[in-house]
């Protein structure tokens, strides 16, 4: 087929020794049923959705081979042992959408439908690859967090991913772009409210935004990013915040998912952290959860440097952040140690999570300075993290990506802070290492001083490079 052949040439000739599934999928243009046409390069007999509920809303499956119907056992069809090599299916979209939380603040225009409730398909080996291909109405929009294919044309490919939580996707009428920074380009869907938004401003605030990051290293960590803008009011929320949540998908992809006030001034989108944190997430493997304050710590850590460095935060209002997370960190839960606060959850200690990895961050990072002469920070060793394991196919402990650290370093540095602190209860000591960087604090209020022994290396931690 001639199809086919074009997949395997976007593929590239590595490609050609693989086994290529295709899916073709539509839409109808009032988003309310989609038909899949899966073709399999060769018979399967394992084909399942990642959703239990994902047979809830198939309205009709068939092996087009056959023309028999296919019955499903809440998530994986029922086959004959030889396999398959064809399934056709169509999917209640909109049903899918009704039970979908996201969908409450949009307008109809547009909806998120999570590809586990309506992607059937084998696994992923390393010698399987699956394309999917969008064909879709005229107006009518698609974001997946899956890698396009070069030509534009609608293609995209699954690729091998940790599933930190499932995958999203969007389809419908909404401002859907490309936008190029250093080391790539984003992917920005600005999903469509009952209300009224100003999507360009989104769009420009994402971009400029996700450059912070690019401050760390000179490029973005991601070549190609899905980033979803959601939308929401105060609805859900109780929060006035500009972006009152965020988070990072890591499924098939890697998505940035940033959920905004829209009746906020875009000027106050600018002095929010919460989107340069989920994108400094982007600088590591999704870390496994019983090491989360790794990960959590980190980006904590990245989202002060990166603001100040931008230009959003003055450097002594970083300094001021920092301080005072610390001290919610060393109130929080003082009898676990940060491995044991991991495993008991976010909701039993968040402060001793998020900041117990940011202090072993800034020690990390003032320790490579100050030992190398400026040669090394935790910003070049994340530069050569980038290089060699980013985007990350698999997720890493703790541990594991310590190590791999360490062996981008001179000297190992981050191993023996684990083992000093991520078992020990309390909270590693931060007074020490602001004091040798000249913040001081008086009354809860934090001063610099440019007479401390490594007062030029804290500029240095801020300064662009």
């Amino acid at each position: 087929m001639l199809y086919h052949a074009c997949i395997l040439l976007l593929l590239g000739n590595s490609a050609a020794a693989s086994v290529v599934h295709e899916y073709t999928i539509s839409v109808d243009a009032n988003l309310e049923v989609m038909r899949v046409a899966a073709r399999f390069a060769a018979p399967v007999s394992d084909v399942r959705a990642r959703s239990g509920s994902a047979g809830r809303y198939l309205d009709d499956a068939r092996n087009c081979d056959t023309e028999q119907s296919l019955d499903n056992r809440g998530q994986r069809f029922e086959l004959p042992r030889r396999g398959v090599t064809c399934i056709d299916y169509v999917v209640d979209l909109q049903q899918a959408a009704a039970d979908e939380r996201r969908n409450v603040s949009l307008a109809k225009e547009n909806i998120v439908v999570s590809p586990a409730v309506w992607l059937w398909r084998p696994s992923l080996t390393p010698n399987t690859r699956i394309i999917v291909h969008f064909d879709l109405e005229d107006g009518v929009s698609v974001s997946v967090p899956w890698r396009p294919l070069s030509g534009g044309d609608g293609s995209y490919e699954i690729l091998p991913s940790p599933r930190s939580a499932r995958a999203m996707a969007a389809f419908g009428r909404f401002v859907n772009v490309r936008r190029e920074l250093a080391g790539g380009e984003l992917r920005i869907a600005v999903l469509r409210p009952r209300g009224v938004i100003d999507s360009a401003a989104v769009v420009d605030w994402v971009h400029d935004t996700a450059g912070n990051v690019s401050l760390a290293y000179g490029r973005f960590p991601n070549p190609s990013p899905q980033i979803v803008v959601l939308p929401v009011g105060r609805s859900g929320w109780q929060s006035d915040s500009p972006v009152p949540f965020g988070r990072v998908l890591r499924d098939g992809g890697e998505t940035v998912e940033l959920f905004i006030n829209e009746q906020r001034p875009i000027a106050d989108f600018y002095d929010d952290w919460t989107a340069t944190h989920e994108f400094s997430h982007l600088m590591l493997p999704f870390v496994r959860s019983d090491h989360r304050w790794i990960s959590e710590g980190f980006a904590q850590y990245y989202q002060n440097v990166l603001l100040t460095r931008a230009g959003q935060y003055d450097e002594q209002r970083a300094w001021q952040k920092l301080y005072d997370g610390f001290e919610r960190g060393r109130n929080s839960r003082p009898e676990l140690s940060p491995n044991s606060a991991a495993q008991q959850g976010v909701g039993a200690a968040t402060m001793k999570i998020y900041w117990s990895g940011a202090i072993i961050a800034l020690m990390a990072d003032v320790e490579l300075r100050t030992r190398s002469g400026g040669r090394e920070s935790l910003d070049s060793v994340l530069s050569q993290l980038q290089l060699c394991c980013l985007p990350s196919a698999r997720g890493w402990s703790g541990t594991e990506l310590f190590q791999k650290l360490d062996g981008l370093v001179e000297e190992p540095v981050f191993m023996p802070l684990y083992r000093k602190y991520a078992d020990a209860s309390g909270f590693p000591g931060s007074e020490a290492i602001l004091e040798s960087l000249g913040v001081t604090v008086r009354d809860g209020t934090v001063r610099l001083s440019n007479d401390a022994e490594f007062s030029g290396v804290r500029r240095e931690i801020t300064a662009i490079f």
